[in-house]
């Protein structure tokens, strides 16, 4: 007999694919017979035999109870990315995905929920238009209702069971998997990828050692990071994050992303680039002027902030003229 679990009605989030924002809401879980008693979830590292289906006539079939099936050992390979779907997983056939890895964040988040043998059914409804593409169905249907079903899958651990070779090697892999995302034009990816890193990072913090009187100190080898690499590293991410925020039309969190890079790293040359470019398109001129010159001042060749001071001037002289023709108006 099927369970249906009520406490996970109504569960939402927001989840990130390739064409945008997404909401994504649960709208209940279904334990079949075949599920195992453990109350046992998939973990970072999981590898996850999962099916998503499209659901529509045939819902109560995929809803309904699977005997589990011998597929062979679980492998995490991974599939390409589509520029063209929220889901990023094949539909309607048995598939593995290694939970944490990011590649399909919806079916991800269901996971982490989620028990041998349950079927979780979930809305899908885009909160905001892709930069790359507008598919029909998109215009056709703004919402879909999918069902992710979880067979079996390995052992996993928590973050804080990793140790910090392995949240090293989980940070390298977010980091050069994001710029593959971006290289690609997967934008929206790429700004994942990158915030998974940082979070990972963050709980790195406590084995590198405190600044001390503006000096950073070497740790020892066991610590595996040096706290100069620690805000080397950081600095990096959040520079690639503002990048990220500015194509994606968020200049006020690319300036404040760009903003935490250059004071971790203050040679940083795109981490300021990318600061002025967020601060000109906020109109804030003072700031993009300042943080145009530091580039020249760090490298006094950049034709590109040349061009950028160039424009910020222009932009003044334009920002004038319509405020005096707004005053003249005002008294006339």
């Amino acid at each position: 007999m099927e369970v249906i679990h009520p406490e996970v009605r109504g569960r939402s989030w927001v989840s990130v694919s390739p064409l945008g924002l997404c909401g994504v809401q649960l709208t209940q879980r279904r334990c079949g017979a075949a599920a195992p008693s453990s109350s046992r979830c998939p973990q970072l590292g999981s590898l996850c035999r999962v099916r998503v289906q499209l659901c529509g006539q045939e819902e109560d079939q995929l809803c309904s109870k699977t005997g589990a099936a011998d597929h062979g050992p679980l492998t995490g390979a991974e599939c390409p990315r589509r520029l063209d779907s929220m889901l990023q997983v094949p539909v309607g056939v048995w598939t593995c995905l290694r939970l944490g890895e990011g590649h399909c964040d919806v079916t991800e988040s269901c996971l982490e929920a989620m028990r041998a043998g349950d079927i979780c059914q979930v809305l899908l409804s885009p909160l905001q238009k892709s930069l790359v593409t507008d598919p029909e169905h998109l215009k056709e249907n703004k919402t879909l209702r999918v069902a992710v079903e979880l067979e079996t899958f390995t052992p996993g651990k928590e973050t804080w069971e990793l140790s910090t070779g392995e949240k090293l090697e989980w940070l390298k892999s977010h980091k050069q998997r994001g710029s593959e995302r971006f290289r690609s034009g997967d934008v929206w990816g790429a700004a994942d990828s990158y915030s998974r890193a940082l979070r990972l990072l963050i709980t790195l913090q406590d084995r590198v050692q405190d600044q001390v009187q503006d000096q950073v100190q070497e740790v020892t080898a066991e610590q595996a990071l040096s706290g100069k690499e620690f805000c080397t590293i950081k600095s990096g991410l959040h520079s690639n994050l503002s990048l990220c925020q500015l194509k994606l039309g968020q200049p006020e969190r690319a300036r404040l992303s760009a903003v935490k890079a250059t004071v971790l790293e203050p040679g940083a040359t795109k981490a300021w680039y990318r600061l002025g470019c967020a601060c000109q398109l906020l109109e804030q001129l003072q700031e993009a002027r300042h943080a145009f010159k530091e580039v020249l001042r760090l490298q006094p060749d950049s034709a590109a902030a040349i061009k950028a001071l160039k424009d910020v001037a222009g932009q003044e002289k334009r920002l004038d003229r319509e405020l005096g023709l707004r005053l003249s108006k005002m008294f006339a």
